[in-house]
């Protein structure tokens, strides 16, 4: 090979490579803000221990048992530093594990179902950049009989509907973001809708509060019902609550909402103004069931 050919093929090499290297950054940088939205953080944090980040440990108490969060930084042996794309993709989408196994609903597989491909792909990108921790978390401690996950089968059929989530036509470009990302990202159902005797959400009164939220935190009504719900409030209100946690009555939300609004403060203007466009336009429901 001549030099002059050389020369050329190594500027290549480095125009490519430097390339790559910019396209991974940016997708985790993707990844991380979607990493905030979603509260990751939060949920596979085990805070009270002073638990590294991700690494898993967290209880979270439910009328089934209690389940602890596992770890998802990319450790090979307790984390998923062995897991392909196709697995993460496989657990957001299809709720299994990187074995074919079925996850619980306490992971909230029914909202992340909808996420998009290249969304997963990307928080799939920031998860594999952190720092991995070897640390694995106690057994679930899960009631008689739902241990048995086979049960999950049935439990599938009644109250799972795999994505992804599809934009609503006549609906504004904003409208479907904030659907979007309230929906699927940041999950907010999963909270703020009731469930029913089996853990399925009643879709049926959706975001009308859950009185026996996770850890026996009471979740409010986000309809636009004016006695139970956001009906008396402005969209600028739910933006505020979503960047500060100030609500309309300068008071400062508490419980889970805190650990929310902790990612939720790290999105842009216009994402939180999209989730408030769609939140705000939910129908009124009288009230929130019991």
């Amino acid at each position: 090979m001549s030099r002059l050919r050389f020369l050329v093929v190594l500027t290549a090499f480095i125009s490519i490579s430097g390339f790559a290297r910019a396209a991974d950054e940016a997708a985790v940088a993707r990844g991380a803000y979607l990493a905030a939205a979603g509260d990751c953080e939060a949920c596979h944090t085990d805070k009270k221990a002073n638990g590294a980040s991700l690494a898993g440990g967290r209880p979270l108490v439910t009328p089934f048992g209690t389940f602890y969060a596992p770890n998802i930084t990319p450790d090979p042996k307790t984390g998923i530093g062995n897991w392909t794309l196709a697995d993460f993709r496989r657990a957001l989408r299809e709720g299994k594990n990187e074995h074919g196994s079925y996850y619980y609903p306490v992971f909230p597989f029914t909202s992340f179902t909808g996420i998009s491909d290249s969304d997963a792909a990307d928080l799939f990108a920031y998860l594999q950049s952190v720092p991995a921790v070897e640390h694995r978390g106690p057994q679930n401690a899960v009631n008689f009989p739902f241990g048995w996950r086979f049960l999950m089968i049935g439990w599938r059929t009644l109250f799972f509907r795999e994505g992804p989530l599809e934009p609503v036509a006549g609906q504004s470009a904003e409208w479907n973001r904030g659907r979007y990302l309230s929906e699927a990202v940041v999950h907010c159902q999963e909270c703020h809708t009731p469930r029913n005797f089996l853990g399925g959400l009643d879709r049926a009164h959706a975001y009308a509060g859950n009185l026996h939220g996770p850890d026996g935190n009471e979740a409010p009504d986000l309809t636009s019902d004016k006695k139970d719900g956001l009906g008396d409030w402005k969209i600028a209100d739910l933006e505020e609550v979503l960047k500060s946690g100030q609500t309309p009555d300068d008071e400062y939300v508490g419980q889970g909402m805190a650990d929310v609004v902790d990612g939720t403060a790290k999105l842009t203007d216009a994402d939180r103004h999209a989730i408030a466009v769609y939140i705000m336009s939910l129908p009124p429901l009288p009230q929130t069931p019991k």
